[in-house]
């Protein structure tokens, strides 16, 4: 018999109101807004709660100190949930979506933590000011004309950025009328793995999906076959490879380090930095720039420090982390839209969650993260955009664990110094080239697809000045 020790009491979790037979908690919830949907419960029923959908049974926390206490590396250890288990059909055993248990993970990043550094950003820095510089040739044709549609040109900008920093290889993003077929794939994949999430019916689902996971097994195998094709490239032209992470995972398999990777698993990393690696930095680009068009004098104090900060011409490597205020805008930006919504936990042992929730081992939750970056720890107006919550005298005064936009642990996000330098950069480089304004009318939605983007939002750009 399992024992609840050192708890005043087991603690019913709550769900919300009426609950149907066999079909669970779906009433007034949507297949396309799950993460919504969960925030909006979550006001109701409090910082912890459940939801059951054909058969299937998640629990959502958020309450700053139930994160704490999942935050201990000792008691809580990473679970891959059903949404990240439901991409191994694209990223194997890669960083993101390996078991705790599977030795290739701790080979990877054992591997590549290296190359994702805050020092090593260096060597990413020139890549990024040449794909940036081609966003803004392609805004300059559209400057005082045609509004730019932000979601696709950031998703454009990041894909390149990873796929010619990571492995050197270009998809051409600025010279294609539509996106990548890469891109179409992915999206169509992040959404299924989503939806078959919360739609899976044991022994009912392959039945009910043939059609989608059709589709779906299309979109995998196109997203493998040009990942091969990256690495093809890279072998027949070996003795002229550059050194970025291709040539760190191909080096060490030449070379026998203790960590190399076998050719499957390379695979699974490059289809997992391709992927992870720009759909959650366009994201969070995309909502930066939609609420500096929507509070006019954080944009005007963001310009002001680029003016102030940057010369003319390409900024070098150093001056981007000058950008302190702009770096506050893309910190509070992910309070209120982390791009990856959330994470789960799972015990390591039989253990009690906030002295109420027993939880055996194995047992695993949810961190809802846009619901725990408005705990009342944030203070009375949680939803208002305010760049200063991360001015250094309120970091030093804030809850720990209370702001996880990368995730926590040891699996936490790798690439967290690399999205960070790619998203300042880009955001300075648009305030010192545009004014630019979004249409008044627009109204923000956001799509889910495992990562959060907004939906339909457009700027108008003039070029500014160059003085």
């Amino acid at each position: 018999m399992y024992v609840v020790e050192n708890a005043t009491e087991a603690t019913a979790i709550p769900h919300p109101p009426r609950r149907l037979p066999v079909l669970g908690d779906v009433l007034g919830v949507s297949l396309h807004t799950p993460v919504q949907d969960s925030m909006r419960l979550g006001r109701q029923l409090g910082p912890i709660f459940e939801r059951r959908a054909l058969g299937n049974r998640f629990v959502f926390v958020s309450g700053a100190d139930m994160v704490a206490e999942l935050s201990d590396e000792t008691r809580f250890a990473k679970n891959v949930a059903p949404g990240i288990a439901e991409l191994r059909g694209i990223g194997g055993d890669g960083l993101f979506t390996a078991y705790n248990e599977e030795p290739n993970w701790a080979r990877a990043h054992n591997l590549l933590r290296p190359a994702f550094t805050q020092s090593a950003m260096r060597s990413y820095h020139d890549i990024m000011v040449r794909v940036v510089g081609e966003l803004t040739e392609q805004w300059d044709r559209c400057a005082g004309r045609t509004p730019v549609d932000v979601s696709s040109d950031m998703t454009k900008l990041t894909l390149e950025t990873i796929g010619r920093a990571g492995f050197s290889y270009s998809f051409d993003s600025f010279h294609r009328a539509r996106p990548h077929p890469f891109v179409e794939a992915m999206v169509r994949a992040l959404t299924h793995a989503q939806r078959r999430t919360f739609r899976n019916v044991p022994g009912v689902s392959k039945l009910l999906y043939r059609k989608s996971d059709r589709q779906n097994l299309a979109d995998t195998t196109y997203l493998t076959d040009v990942v091969d094709e990256v690495i093809r490239r890279r072998r027949d032209n070996a003795e002229d490879g550059p050194e970025d992470l291709l040539e760190i995972m191909l080096r060490a398999a030449r070379e026998d380090d203790p960590n190399r990777l076998d050719e499957v698993n390379i695979r699974n990393q490059v289809v997992t930095f391709l992927v992870a690696g720009h759909e959650t930095t366009s994201g969070a680009l995309s909502f930066a720039l939609y609420y500096l068009a929507r509070n006019p004098e954080i944009l005007a104090a963001a310009r002001a420090e680029v003016d102030a900060v940057w010369d003319g011409g390409p900024p070098p490597f150093e001056k981007v982390a000058k950008l302190r205020y702009v770096r506050r805008v893309l910190d509070e930006t992910l309070r209120l839209w982390p791009t990856a919504p959330a994470y789960a936990r799972e015990a390591r042992g039989d253990t009690v969650l906030a002295g109420r929730y027993p939880m055996k081992a194995g047992d695993w939750v949810l961190v809802l993260i846009p619901s725990l970056h408005r705990d009342p720890a944030w203070g009375p107006d949680p939803e208002r955009f305010d760049p200063d919550r991360f001015a250094p005298e309120h970091v030093r005064g804030r809850a720990p664990h209370v702001y996880k936009p990368f995730g926590t642990g040891e699996r936490a996000c790798i690439g967290r110094q690399f999205a960070i330098h790619e998203a300042v950069l880009v955001l300075g480089t648009i305030l010192r080239r545009y004014d630019f304004a979004a249409d008044p009318d627009y109204q923000l939605r956001i799509q889910e697809r495992l990562t959060l983007m907004p939906v339909g939002f457009t700027l108008t750009l003039r070029p500014r000045p160059r003085g």
